[in-house]
């Protein structure tokens, strides 16, 4: 009885034509039930796995064409040039000029990325500090490392509301906006101002936004401290009773 015979040429043309497929697609191109087959006949053909669906997908290397990060997707099926999803997380910590937040990367990802990230700190393959209040995953190159982290602190410290690292300004210009912004705040406004962006920043947040504000730290957890008391006066800057006492009128003898 003669043997089928089964030809990786006929996997690249469906994978050409579709540009991915599921295995069952892949056995039913081949004409076969078996798994191995159709690994055997992807092999030659430099064959990648979505790092999305639960790798449920298959695609050509030459197929693919990945953006700057190394990513391509086809109908919200995503690849990666570096093959699983372990080991995109890896390259994309590793090569980020900042590192990565967790929530950075599953929106970069388009997929969750928690298990991965833990996996990968346990294994040793990436590192992770702590920076206002969330882990930031970075190299395990010790001056990699702290070049990452002197980057995302010197993003972090921009004192804002809005997400600095997401930006796509340079930090400078951001700022320059911001001082001038603050420049036109009356007095319980800057106050507020800078306990909100302390709030925001957690430990050292009063210094932080004393030392960019020009104020005492003093200030600045006074106006923490209203915001959180709901201390905060409407229709004047000043408490009652506050500022420069009023000179009486003398009167003419």
């Amino acid at each position: 009885m003669r043997r089928p015979c089964f030809r990786s040429d006929t996997l690249r043309q469906l994978l050409l034509r579709s540009k991915i497929a599921t295995l069952e697609e892949l056995k039913q191109a081949l004409g076969t039930q078996v798994a191995v087959t159709v690994f055997r006949r992807l092999r030659p053909l430099d064959y990648l796995t979505s790092y999305s669906h639960r790798g449920r997908y298959y695609t050509l290397r030459e197929v693919a064409r990945f953006d700057a990060d190394g990513l391509w997707s086809h109908d919200l099926v995503w690849f990666s040039r570096y093959g699983t999803l372990l080991a995109t997380a890896e390259a994309l910590v590793n090569h980020a000029p900042k590192g990565h937040f967790a929530e950075e990367l599953a929106r970069g990802l388009h997929v969750e990325v928690q298990d991965a990230l833990h996996q990968l700190v346990e294994r040793r393959r990436i590192a992770r500090q702590t920076v206002s209040g969330l882990y930031l995953y970075t190299s395990t190159d010790p001056a990699t490392r702290q070049r990452q982290w002197l980057t995302r602190r010197s993003v972090q410290a921009v004192p804002t509301v809005v997400d600095a690292s997401v930006l796509e300004i340079p930090p400078e210009e951001l700022k320059a906006a911001l001082l001038l912004f603050y420049s036109l705040l009356d007095e319980q406004q800057r106050r507020l101002y800078a306990g909100l962006e302390s709030l925001k920043l957690g430990h050292g947040g009063d210094r932080q936004l004393a030392d960019f504000l020009g104020l005492d730290p003093h200030t600045v957890a006074r106006g923490r401290q209203q915001l959180l008391d709901q201390e905060v006066g409407f229709g004047h800057v000043r408490k009652p009773g506050g500022g420069r006492k009023r000179a009486e009128k003398k009167r003419p003898h």
